[in-house]
């Protein structure tokens, strides 16, 4: 099942973008960004690897797409210039070959049909061109919201988190890229450190909403949702800290 986001991109950029920002830089290195592309960044979100896109490539040669209208508005303002549609990975509004390079940064996971989005991210790249993605390991404990996830399990062994989804755990990626006749495939992790001054500036974008995490939080009774953040709290060490999170990535060519 497709995960929709009807937060806005400023819930989103407190909740997940403090990890997503850095990643994007680290991503586009990986896939390989170079001046003269025509990319595509399917999923976009709030914006955090279209702006790297843009600083890499300029606004003109950037396209991107969300099945969020929230986020569709929020990067026709925050980058003017860039193509935004409203759109799903599993059906991109262009012709084929049109890109140079196709990239999805932390959307696998929320596709409906991870094999039918990526089918779709090669059909519009050009031969040759490269299709990446990356998904954090929500499977191996190694993601930014691991510990949150395992806290709530022991909490209510009903839930589920996120371990389930395509992408996030190791090798998963390369089998989707094979099955829609990727070549030259391969696969890594990328890691990113994300301090956090206080237990408070980390709980608190729990609350807004944002995502599978956000939702679960947002549905519990206040007693609860005390129960999950204080368990959360003596989990992690004393502030300020630093999170290390991880997430597979894989390339191919068209």
């Amino acid at each position: 099942m497709r995960v929709s986001f009807d937060v806005g991109a400023e819930q989103y950029d407190r909740f997940m973008g403090r990890y997503s920002v850095p990643l994007a830089a680290e991503f586009a290195d990986f896939a390989g960004i170079a001046t003269g592309q025509r990319a595509i960044d399917v999923g976009c979100g709030s914006g955090a690897l279209t702006r790297e896109l843009v600083e890499r490539l300029g606004a003109d040669r950037v396209s991107a797409v969300d099945p969020a209208q929230l986020f569709v508005a929020a990067i026709r303002e925050r980058l003017p210039g860039v193509r935004v549609d409203l759109a799903s990975a599993e059906a991109l509004p262009y012709m084929d070959s049109q890109f140079d390079v196709a990239v999805a940064q932390l959307v696998v996971h929320f596709m409906a049909e991870p094999l039918v989005g990526v089918r779709e991210m090669a059909r519009v790249t050009s031969s040759g061109g490269v299709v990446a993605a990356c998904v954090w390991d929500h499977t191996g404990g190694r993601g930014p919201l691991s510990m949150f996830w395992d806290v709530a399990r022991e909490l209510d062994r009903s839930v589920q988190g996120e371990a389930r989804r395509a992408g996030t755990r190791e090798g998963d990626l390369g089998p989707l890229f094979e099955a829609v006749g990727l070549r030259e495939i391969e696969e890594s992790s990328l890691t990113v450190d994300v301090g956090h001054p206080s237990f408070d500036e980390w709980w608190e974008p729990f609350t807004l909403g944002v995502g599978p995490a956000g939702r679960h939080v947002a549905q519990l009774r206040s007693d609860d949702q005390a129960r999950l953040r204080e368990a959360c709290r003596a989990r992690l060490p004393s502030a300020p800290f630093v999170i290390s999170a991880l997430a597979w990535v894989a390339r191919g060519r068209v």
